[in-house]
């Protein structure tokens, strides 16, 4: 699926449609968002297990801060579209900050997938209201001498009570080396203690790798 296919999806669904943690929200002056998040999965065809052990597994730690009420800075550890180890530092902006009303902010990050050096612009768009958001955030990796690779990212974020949240995520991308996927990865994010909350949540893909799987993570505010 190409770039503007896909961000005109996104765009789609975010018209469609509080204090949300897509791209689109910007960080406040002195404050940050943390997570560290495990993946298993497993294939969906059950006849192809030879063992309970995932057949894939990684690990992702996400940072934002904010520099100023307008900049926010972040660091994007763990897995690229490709697959490939990655180390992304990313610096983020709004071009649309409207309450109520959509909100838009791109984004520009350097780094490392797989060992080379990488650039990764990005885009953003959210939506609040009462009940909860909706938001698309698209990236681009782009390798120094390699092929693109894209990912966009659909969520509807519910409020519930007791200070859950409800996530229900549409993942999808375009590997530079392999073909596109797209996965359902629902999940229910609960307080654990003061700013600490706990993601449980799970996958299934509709296309590309054929998978299933569990999501386990930690998030903090600070």
């Amino acid at each position: 699926m190409s770039l503007p296919r896909l961000l005109s999806l996104g765009l789609a669904l975010c018209l469609l449609a509080s204090d949300a943690l897509a791209g689109a929200w910007p960080q406040a002056k002195g404050a940050g968002f943390a997570s560290a998040t495990v993946r298993l999965s497993w294939p969906q065809d059950l006849g192809t297990w030879t063992s309970l052990e995932p057949t894939g597994q990684y690990r992702t730690l996400y940072m934002e801060y904010g520099l100023t009420e307008r900049l926010t800075l972040g660091l994007d550890l763990g897995r690229s579209v490709s697959g490939d180890a990655k180390t992304v530092a990313f610096l983020r902006w709004p071009l649309r900050q409207s309450d109520p009303g959509l909100r838009v902010a791109a984004e520009v990050g350097l780094g490392q997938i797989d060992g080379a050096a990488v650039l990764r612009p990005g885009l953003s768009l959210g939506l609040g209201r009462d009940w909860g958001w909706m938001a698309a955030d698209a990236l681009v990796e782009l390798p120094g001498g390699g092929r693109a690779a894209e990912k966009l990212d659909l969520t509807l974020g519910l409020h519930l009570p007791s200070d859950r949240m409800l996530l229900l995520q549409v993942q999808s991308g375009a590997p530079a080396d392999g073909p596109g996927f797209v996965r359902l990865a629902p999940s229910l994010v609960t307080p654990l203690f003061r700013k600490v909350q706990t993601e449980l949540g799970g996958s299934w893909s509709l296309t590309g790798d054929r998978t299933m799987g569990v999501t386990m993570g930690l998030w903090t505010r600070f």
